[in-house]
């Protein structure tokens, strides 16, 4: 699963490296630590703008959701859609084919269970870049403001070698594009095998992860805090 993310570097770094223009970027702050529960605001490069880097909310709401009270139920189930079942699922199937998108980090944390334990791991890329999630985005208008929600969801994908060991209980992963394919996931006209093709675990050993504090398990946690990405040893964790 992919449920807390960060994306903790500069909005200049983030330009140069996807190529792509902030559409504001004095609203962009570096994060942490992002809890989907939350729902936050993210960095996100869509099919429909690839050239522009939009602010969209963590949890989709499909654009046939008819109320507010149905958003707010459907978008906790969307926090994530599996690779095996996003061409199926309804909440999903029609922007899988229709809005793909970026959604960009520079890294994530899992849960490694041993016993009745937890301890929490950040992961990120061995040259600690900042990278792009594949993701699916759609537009939401609230019948009673009339006011336009873009939202995503991030795509999982069965856990490479290491995630294995990291999230040893549900062994799940985000899809993580190679820079190769960035573009590709972003082409409007891609068929159902080409989309399926794409969601594949990320090499193993392009990746590096270490544990950290639980500083990220507090509700409410400041999510600008550089500590929750700090390496903490634990004597009893294997």
């Amino acid at each position: 699963m992919c449920y807390y993310s960060s994306i903790s570097v500069g909005f200049k770094i983030i330009e140069d490296r996807f190529g792509a223009r902030f559409v504001q970027s004095e609203a962009f702050k570096p994060v942490y630590s992002a809890s989907a529960f939350t729902f936050p605001a993210l960095p996100v490069i869509t099919s429909q703008n690839p050239e522009q880097i939009l602010q969209m909310n963590w949890g989709l709401i499909p654009f046939w959701i008819k109320d507010p009270e149905s958003a707010l139920s459907i978008r906790q189930q969307t926090i994530n859609a599996r690779a095996e079942t996003v061409l199926e699922k309804p909440a999903f199937r029609n922007a899988t084919m229709t809005k793909r998108c970026l959604v960009l980090a520079d890294g994530f944390f899992e849960w490694h269970h041993e016993g009745k334990k937890a301890y929490p791991f950040y992961i990120r890329l061995t040259d600690r870049a900042p990278f792009a999630l594949a993701g699916i985005w759609d537009n939401w208008i609230d019948p009673e403001t009339q006011k336009k929600n873009q939202t995503f969801s991030v795509i999982t994908t069965r856990a490479n070698v290491l995630l294995e060991v990291i999230h040893n209980t549900k062994k799940r992963m985000p899809v993580i594009l190679p820079r190769d394919k960035e573009k590709i996931w972003l082409e409007t006209k891609l068929d159902k095998s080409t989309i399926q093709a794409m969601l594949q675990p990320y090499p193993a050993d392009k990746m590096e992860a270490y544990p950290v504090s639980n500083l990220i398990n507090k509700a409410g946690f400041n999510t600008t805090n550089p500590e929750v990405i700090t390496r903490q040893d634990y004597p009893d964790l294997n």
